[in-house]
């Protein structure tokens, strides 16, 4: 279990230490328990609908590295027992802080995020993603890898939706894991 080194830090909803034990609550599948983290372990990665296990895998080993929670929201388009995923992550899937949801909607009414604590993350974002300020604690937000976000998720959030730049018009979008790895460190740099 974690340690408080620091009466000051913040709790973090539903963090997540003990990967052997899993449990639902309020449409929530969480595989560790509430603990006290510093701000600068409070950022969070959030795959909606995610569809190819490498590429999870892949994030799971960069939150690790960068002590990220990486949050994920279903459907998915494989198990999470799947070895690719495992296989992505290296030696590390078991040090991913993680925990799952059964849907958008159940992660909203659970985690309750501020408008201005959500950065969404799509090919036609108005603005790119070196343009805002992050949050230690935002939610860096990513949709499946065949249709990115769902439209539910971007309604009412036009000003929070940002776009990875690309020079050659022959590219249509980046790989998933490629983006989130950019995008987290590009949020992250102020903490670094």
């Amino acid at each position: 279990l974690a340690r408080v080194l620091d009466p000051a830090v913040q709790q973090c909803p539903r963090a997540l230490f003990d990967l052997g034990h899993r449990h639902r609550a309020h449409g929530v599948q969480d595989s560790y328990q509430t603990a006290v983290l510093p701000p600068s372990l409070r950022g969070k990665i959030v795959l909606v609908a995610p569809e190819i296990p490498h590429n999870t895998g892949a994030i799971g080993r960069t939150c690790v590295a960068m002590n990220l929670e990486l949050i994920l929201i279903k459907p998915y388009g494989f198990s999470l027992s799947e070895k690719t995923v495992i296989r992505a992550g290296t030696r590390y899937w078991q040090h991913v802080r993680l925990c799952e949801y059964e849907n958008w909607q159940s992660f909203l009414e659970d985690r309750q995020p501020a408008q201005d604590d959500l950065y969404l993350f799509e090919e036609h974002g108005q603005q790119s993603f070196y343009e805002p300020v992050y949050k230690d604690d935002g939610y860096l937000v990513f949709g499946c890898e065949s249709a990115g976000l769902p439209k539910e998720v971007m309604l009412g959030r036009e000003d929070r939706i940002f776009h990875v730049p690309m020079r050659n018009p022959v590219v249509k979008s980046l790989n998933l894991s490629n983006v989130a790895t950019a995008v987290i460190y590009q949020a992250m740099r102020p903490f670094l």
